[in-house]
Parts: C-alpha cells; structure tokens; sequence
C-alpha cells in the first residue's frame, strides 16, 4: 500500500473494525512486515511495540481476524482494518477492547443473525437451523412459544437479587434463537424491528 505515513519507528496505528457490525474491535499498530504478512495471509498481523516483533492476531487463542479491507485515513497516517472476528477480539474475553461497564453487547445478536442467516442459505446437513426452517413457519414458531413459557416459567422461579442468574439467561436465550429463526424463515430482517421500535420511542408518550 503506497503513500502510508509512519512514525519515527516505522509504525502505523491499525483500528480493527467488526465489518458486519461497525464496532471498533482493537487498536494495534503495523508496520511493513505486518502489513505484508495480513495481505499475504489474509489475517491481521501486527507488530508487537513490546517484543518487537511479528505477531498474528489469534495465534494461540484461535480468536483470528479475517480481512474484509484495510483502507488508509485521509492523512495516511492510520488504517481502518475491517474484519470478521472468529471470536472475542480482547484478552480479557470481551468482544471489544474497548467495553465499557453497562455495554451490553448486542453486537453479538448481530453475529447470532448472520449465522441463522448463513445456515438458511447453505442448508448444511445435521444443522438444527435447517431443519427448522425446512419445517415451515411452523418449525420455528411452535418453538417460540415453548421457549417463551420456558423463560415466564423461570422467571417465576427466580428469586431476585438471586446470585445464579444461569437459568433465565439460558431460556430466554432459546426464546431468542427461535425468534430469529423465525424472522429468517419468514424473510423478515432483524432492522424492521428495530426500525418499529424506533417509531414507537419517537411517537407520542403517555
């Protein structure tokens, strides 16, 4: 990539982005060799300040990132690095580096989405997804109303303030799934209900 800006070090900021999501992942820094190594690889590659040296995203973890784009900033003195993240970005087990207390990473359904989405078009066999969806409306609907009494069922039982939080979370995860499954066999996009959400929180309030 010409007309690149780098430090004194031979270094260039990389702000890594979840392409499918928007959201800032990481800030790492390249330099000429990293940079080869991502476009030769197709995984970003960084170069560790501290070690000085070469270092591929996810080598151990196996949290890599692919490369969708690297594009420079209007200075060439920085690259936006768009990815898809085969798992959380940070050391700590957050999807980004950059959580703040009370985020509540929603990012995630967005992940979840593309996945249901993906499995709706490839149909791979033994995919519980796909059999789902192949069921009809009816597959996925059935299952939203059993998880969705599952989930009162448990909330009912939960003490609140209680310390194990597990079961409700895990209902209403299920309750979730099957929703977007059947958003998906419906072909119906998770936006148009945020979009109606949205409307309803800019109408009138009572």
């Amino acid at each position: 990539m010409e007309g690149l800006v780098f430090d004194e070090r031979g270094l260039i900021p990389m702000i890594v982005q979840d392409a499918g999501t928007g959201r800032v992942l990481m800030l790492g820094y390249g330099n000429t060799a990293s940079l080869a190594a991502t476009e030769a690889t197709g995984l970003v590659h960084f170069w560790s300040r501290s070690r000085d040296e070469l270092w591929q995203k996810g080598a151990t973890s196996g949290n890599v990132l692919r490369v969708v784009d690297v594009a420079p900033d209007c200075d060439g003195d920085a690259l936006l690095v768009s990815t898809v993240p085969s798992g959380p970005t940070c050391h700590t087990g957050a999807v980004s580096c950059f959580d703040a207390p009370g985020r509540q990473g929603f990012d995630r359904l967005q992940q979840l989405w593309q996945t249901i989405a993906q499995r709706l078009t490839d149909r791979p066999d033994g995919s519980y997804t796909t059999r789902l969806v192949e069921a009809g409306v009816e597959g996925p609907g059935r299952k939203v109303v059993e998880e969705a009494t599952e989930t009162l069922l448990a909330a009912k039982d939960h003490a609140v303030g209680a310390a194990d939080d597990r079961r409700v979370a895990e209902e209403a995860a299920d309750l979730i799934y099957h929703l977007f499954v059947l958003l998906a066999e419906r072909g119906i996009e998770p936006r148009l209900v945020l979009d109606v959400l949205a409307e309803r929180a800019s109408g009138p309030k009572d």
